[in-house]
């Protein structure tokens, strides 16, 4: 009877697993699908949207993008991730190498890690002075007005991640070799400065989120809840409506009247292994 018992109990865990992955997918393609309709109205519009996404590392950032833009135009809708600055980029102005990547009107830029990077990384693990970091927090709170006042949409998002559920990312990561280039030596790091990195987080919150631009928090202990819920978030930000789109007649294909195809053997194929 026991046995029978455990049988079913775990025939209901299968049953409920999967129910949960069918929600999740059939939710996440509709809200995709609500994301190419925002795309339109922002090509139709001239919008000029920058979303920006920051957070501890393995918080889940890279999927939510990922998913944010797996089926738009990357003509309107771009990822940013910078890597190091150049010793040229250093010399100049902090915020100077990001206004080279925000939008143009019919645009949205996703940026993965932004300006931020001074709050976080850099001053951690003192790659800014003191005085570049104290700056930081003035001028920040004012470019971000400033961008905003020409006309950009600025969406900021910190995804919050427990530190047992950041770890339990890190052990997997280390054994699936197909992760392991995601810990980099920034990573193993951010591991071992949990405390400070915590502390710049705060202070960061405190100088920066201001009533034109707030931070926005996702919980992302979930990955799955957390992006359906900042997808979901975006799109009601962003007030747009459904266009009707230009219907399109497919043109009849030319004859191919006077053309000889080249012999195939004169190609060279890829070997068919599969």
């Amino acid at each position: 009877m026991k046995k029978l018992e455990r049988k079913e109990m775990l025939h209901d865990k299968s049953v409920q697993k999967k129910a949960k992955k069918k929600f999740y997918e059939e939710e996440l393609l509709r809200l995709q699908m609500e994301l190419v309709k925002l795309q339109e109205w922002i090509k139709a519009k001239g919008l000029k949207v920058v979303v920006i996404f920051e957070g501890r590392d393995a918080a889940g950032k890279g999927g939510v993008i990922k998913r944010v833009a797996e089926h738009l135009n990357p003509r309107i809708c771009r990822i940013v991730a910078l890597g190091v600055p150049t010793e040229k980029e250093k010399s100049q102005w902090y915020f100077q190498r990001y206004i080279a990547h925000l939008p143009a009107a019919g645009e949205m830029v996703l940026f993965d890690r932004s300006w931020y990077n001074r709050a976080g990384v850099e001053h951690v693990m003192g790659f800014c002075t003191d005085k570049e970091y104290e700056e930081f927090f003035r001028s920040c709170p004012e470019f971000e007005r400033m961008i905003i006042r020409s006309g950009i949409i600025l969406l900021k998002y910190w995804f919050s991640v427990s530190d047992e559920e950041q770890e339990k990312r890190f052990q997997a990561r280390l054994k699936d070799p197909t992760k392991r280039w995601k810990l980099s030596p920034m990573d193993m790091q951010s591991r071992a400065k949990w405390v400070e990195y915590s502390k710049a987080k705060d202070q960061m919150f405190k100088h920066t989120d201001i009533k034109e631009a707030p931070w926005w928090v996702v919980d992302a202990d979930n990955k799955k809840s957390a992006r359906l819920n900042c997808i979901h978030h975006l799109l009601s930000r962003i007030p747009y409506h459904k266009l009707a789109l230009p219907s399109v007649k497919l043109p009849r294909r030319q004859s191919d009247t006077g053309y000889t195809r080249p012999p195939m053997n004169s190609q060279t194929f890829v070997p068919l292994v599969y």
